[in-house]
């Protein structure tokens, strides 16, 4: 699990149920709720692996990193241009 627990109250939580989940499940940090003095954990059955949120970017340069130095860059960057 990643970084500590968050806390939250119950109202809290009741509030933004679904967020809250949601939150849990992408991330796999757990989240506290306290209720009554006492504290319930929330946490993922299993942990998100960091790969499964890569977002997929199709139009980044996918090949041989080899064939990306000799290829002409010269429309894509100018000297000085950010």
């Amino acid at each position: 699990m990643k970084g500590p627990a968050k806390r939250l109250n119950a109202s809290r939580l009741r509030t933004d149920i679904y967020r809250v989940l949601d939150r849990v499940l992408e991330t796999g940090v757990p989240i506290e709720v306290e209720r009554r003095g006492r504290v319930i954990k929330i946490v993922p059955e299993k942990p998100t692996a960091k790969l499964d949120r890569l977002v997929r970017r199709p139009r980044f340069f996918k090949g041989d990193p080899d064939e990306i130095v000799h290829m002409d860059w010269s429309k894509y960057w100018r000297p000085g241009r950010v």
